[in-house]
This record gives structure tokens, C-alpha cells and sequence, in this order.
């Protein structure tokens, strides 16, 4: 897989075959682009928007990523047909869920957008993502039980931290779709717009946080995600580290004095 790259020139970004990508107003927007597939997920896919996150991960005039698909499937799964056929050595040296790994340690924050189904890896990947907008019509779940496997890119422990064991439990036992209105309640995701505004609404949501200090961004999400994987203790530690260090950043005196002085601060992510 090609290596993270650092400035705009290193990459064209109108070469990808499955994902559509664009840049406005300091935020990156990914676009899965398989319709006649409804975004199934395979490798070539997962390579290019792995490629292209890094990217914009590196790039210092996006502050934000936007991930969507269409109105009718943000991503209806992985694709079978790459794995039907497949022994357990076949999946070891296939050794797909780098990808999925190199996504989890993207700095900047992760703004899934979703209309139509997000199943199986469509939902996994949506997970994967800080913040969920989704339309109406959107349909999630972890249906892999019907197929005699189980979710592997994370469905079952990130499903699980989001809503609780004994729902996760019952959704990826039997392979139950749910509802936007459902994810919403159970604390899945953010907000449910009409149809014709979830991608606009997740833009939305990203141009607010690209307005924000990049670097206490970064420090804000990495904070965040700690909870997952320490103890309290360890996680206040790590907070009041990152709170300290960003006394040294250059937004942090620009934020303050832009307050005292009461105008609007111009952070530069330094």
C-alpha cells in the first residue's frame, strides 16, 4: 500500500476508481463510489480510502473529513464474493483489517454521513468514524450471522460500547437491521435530518469543527477515544497531559486573546 503522503501534488485526487473525493472549506469529503455494488466493500476499495485518508491526514488545509456514499447505500456490507471461497489461511495472508486498523489512527475527526443501507463492513466502517449523520432512510445492522461468520472489523465491540451488551447482543445474534430513529435513541449516532440534508448537515457539522484549533482538536478526539481503552484513572491522566501540552501551541494564546479582546480567534494549527 502506497505511503502516507504530505502535500497536495503527491496525489491526483481524481484517480481513485471506487471513491470520489473533493476538498472545500478546510474539510476533505470521501465519497465510496460502487453504486452498482451499493458500496460493498473489498480490498481495492478499502486501499484507495485508506490512501486517500492518509492523505488528507497530512494535508494541513483540511481540518475534517466527511465519509458518505449515496442516498440509497452509504455501504451494504463487505463484498462475498471475495470471501466465499476463502480458508482461514486465505484470510490471514489476505490480512484485510489493516486497513481497518490505519483508519482507527486517523488524527483528524471522522464525520460519517449516511442515507440507505450501512450493513455488515458498511456499518463497521461507520463506526469507525467520530460522529454519524444520518438521513431517514437509513438502515443499519451486523448481519453476518446469517452468513455463518460474525462481524470482524469491530461490529462487535464497538456495536457494544455504543448501545449496550444486552442490545448488541441481540442485534448481532440475529442479525436484526435498525432503524436511524433506533441508532439515534440508543446513542449510536447524532442526528437524523430528511433525506435531502444528511450530507449537508454532516458538512455542516465538519465546517464547525475545521473552525476550531486543529491542534486541540486532535489532542480532544485522542482524549475521547482513551475512554475505550484505559481506566479512568489512566484517561484523566492522559487528559490533563494533553491540557497542559497545548499550553504551548500558538492557537491556545490566540484563542485567549481573541477572547479577551472579544473578536473572532484566526487559528492557524500551530
Amino acid at each position: 500500500m502506497t505511503s502516507a503522503m504530505s502535500t497536495s501534488t503527491d496525489i491526483d485526487l481524481k484517480s481513485f476508481q471506487f471513491i470520489l473525493t473533493s476538498v472545500e472549506d478546510h474539510i476533505g469529503i470521501i465519497q465510496l463510489n460502487r453504486p452498482d455494488k451499493l458500496n460493498a466493500i473489498n480490498m481495492p476499495l478499502m486501499e484507495e480510502l485508506v490512501k486517500c485518508l492518509t492523505w488528507m491526514d497530512h494535508n494541513e488545509d483540511i481540518r475534517c473529513i466527511v465519509l458518505t456514499g449515496n442516498e440509497r447505500a452509504f455501504a451494504a456490507g463487505a463484498d462475498i464474493e471475495q470471501m466465499a471461497s476463502a480458508t482461514p489461511v486465505d484470510m490471514i495472508l489476505r490480512d484485510q483489517f489493516v486497513y481497518w486498523d490505519r483508519i482507527r489512527k486517523i488524527h483528524k475527526p471522522l464525520v460519517a454521513a449516511i442515507s440507505g443501507y450501512a450493513l455488515g463492513g458498511g456499518c463497521e466502517l461507520a463506526m469507525t468514524c467520530d460522529m454519524i449523520i444520518a438521513s431517514e432512510t437509513a438502515k443499519f445492522g451486523q448481519p453476518e450471522i446469517n452468513l455463518g461468520v460474525i462481524p470482524g472489523a469491530g461490529g462487535t465491540q464497538r456495536l457494544t460500547r455504543a448501545v449496550g451488551k444486552a442490545r448488541a447482543m441481540e442485534l448481532v445474534l440475529t442479525g436484526n437491521l435498525f432503524t436511524a430513529q433506533q441508532a439515534l435513541e440508543w446513542g449510536l449516532i447524532n442526528k437524523v435530518v430528511p433525506v435531502e440534508l444528511y450530507l449537508e448537515e454532516a458538512k455542516n457539522l465538519a465546517k464547525t469543527i475545521a473552525s476550531k484549533p486543529p491542534i486541540a482538536v486532535r489532542m480532544a478526539k485522542e482524549s475521547v477515544l482513551k475512554t475505550f481503552d484505559t481506566s479512568l484513572e489512566s484517561g484523566l491522566e492522559f487528559e490533563r497531559k494533553a491540557f497542559y501540552l497545548l499550553f504551548a501551541s500558538q492557537d491556545k494564546n490566540e484563542g485567549m486573546k481573541a477572547f479577551l479582546e472579544k473578536r473572532q480567534p484566526e487559528f492557524q494549527g500551530r
